[in-house]
């Protein structure tokens, strides 16, 4: 889905300066890269695209709403993405979204019938902003009534998380984690909404409500730790009478895994005093690239060139403790786990190593591998999909995420492209789904 007739996705032809920096980190073509959302009550996939024209001199960024059955535009769609916000990071008292510049890369979310769309940089190739949207959808046309810019008065701190989408707690309000920039939102006078390296709720209409950002902020932007690198996970809502019922974890590539408590972020923490407002602080000694998950007060996370940890959770204390590791390593990018399950029985952790994932800064080139694992002990591999050369996956898509549904696991590849331009080989691209043998 590009968009009008003559326009095409971001081919690799195009210099790569025009559409990030000189890694190629995306490739061969930028076209839709973030995770779709579905809206299951009106059969809706919303997916944004990046085109250029012909002459490959004006970008386009869309949102679509396609029919889940059929594939093809609902009325009204696709919508052309543009907005400006207060801020003078352009230089004057406007910021403008540039769909050149602008790399769609953290999952769309859907909440409470608004679809939420967050942006960061090609390679932090200036100028890009930390922009959100929100979209509504009434079947005829697509509109914008929310709008904002976390960073509007400087050229930093995207909203990327690996790919990971915004959180959401009950009330329907928003997380997202940014990454480098300037932080200057603790100020008594303006400017003071600049909010790099730090984990924001959001109200629904896209208000910061209140954030959280580290006492090694500084430091963070200062040698490239984005905070942002991991996504947020909201918990389930602990018992009554534990000291914090509200839990959210999130962090990035110093290594840290930060629990907060949602209703009292805490704000800025002062430099060199060790976070006081964070409810706990787990040090994975790895840089994150991922967003963890949370079943049966069990929390599970793989950083870059760590093992798959779980950590269990003492609810009465609201406090962590470490519970399993996995035998098996998983190097850059780590990995973002699923869990599926019968309720609270028959827990396994599903897991893929994207490590081998094919593009300019990959150290190899080769399948992903889903790896599948005892809940209640991750020592204890049941399966992976290496074991067996007919079950081997595609070439694997950096910070690819196992999705289960109907009974199998679901994962999307490169079929046997190796990271080159579409066609080079047979298959540009391919899902693999497991299931029980007959």
């Amino acid at each position: 889905h590009g968009g009008a007739a003559g326009e095409t996705t971001v081919p690799s032809g195009v210099p790569k300066f025009l559409v990030g920096g000189l890694s190629g980190d995306i490739a061969p073509e930028v076209g839709v890269t973030s995770t779709p959302v579905i809206d299951p009550a009106s059969n809706t996939v919303y997916v944004v695209s990046k085109s250029v024209n012909a002459a490959k001199t004006t970008y386009y960024q869309r949102l679509h709403a396609i029919d889940l059955a059929t594939g093809n535009e609902k009325n009204g769609s696709p919508v052309t993405i543009a907005g400006t916000f207060s801020g003078s990071g352009d230089g004057g008292t406007i910021v403008t979204f540039d769909p050149r510049m602008e790399n769609q890369r953290s999952g769309l979310a859907l909440v409470n019938g608004v679809v939420y769309v967050a942006w960061g940089s090609h390679e932090d190739v200036a100028p890009y902003y930390p922009w959100i949207m929100g979209f509504t959808y009434d079947g005829t046309s697509i509109t914008r009534p929310f709008i904002t810019n976390v960073l509007p008065n400087y050229s930093q701190g995207s909203i990327w998380m690996s790919g990971g989408a915004m959180a959401a707690d009950s009330n329907n309000n928003l997380y997202v984690i940014t990454g480098n920039g300037n932080f200057d939102a603790a100020n008594a006078s303006p400017p003071n909404n600049d909010y790099g390296d730090s984990l924001l709720q959001l109200t629904p209409s896209l208000t910061v409500n209140q954030y959280f950002t580290p006492s090694n902020q500084a430091m963070d932007a200062a040698t490239d730790a984005d905070f942002g690198a991991g996504g947020a996970a909201v918990l389930a809502d602990l018992p009554f009478g534990s000291p914090h019922t509200r839990l959210i974890m999130g962090g990035g590539k110093d290594g840290t895994l930060y629990v907060l408590d949602r209703g009292t972020l805490g704000g800025a923490q002062p430099p060199g005093s060790g976070d006081p407002a964070a409810v706990q602080k787990l040090a994975l000694g790895n840089e994150i690239f991922a967003t963890g998950a949370f079943w049966n007060n069990h929390f599970y996370i793989a950083a870059a060139g760590g093992l798959l940890n779980a950590y269990s959770l003492d609810t009465t204390a609201a406090q962590f403790a470490f519970a399993s590791s996995s035998g098996t390593l998983f190097n850059f990018p780590g990995g973002t786990p699923s869990v599926s399950a019968a309720g609270a029985q028959s827990g396994i952790v599903w897991i893929l190593d994207t490590s081998a994932y094919c593009t300019s800064q990959s150290k190899s080139c080769g399948p992903a591998v889903l790896h599948a694992y005892d809940a209640t002990n991750l020592a204890t591999e049941l399966w992976n999909s290496a074991m067996v050369g007919a079950d081997a996956a595609g070439n694997a898509v950096k910070f690819t995420v196992p999705t289960i549904a109907n009974g199998k696991v679901y994962v999307g590849t490169r079929g046997n492209n190796k990271g080159g331009v579409f066609k080079s080989t047979t298959t540009s691209g391919e899902l693999d789904v497991y299931g029980l043998k007959p």
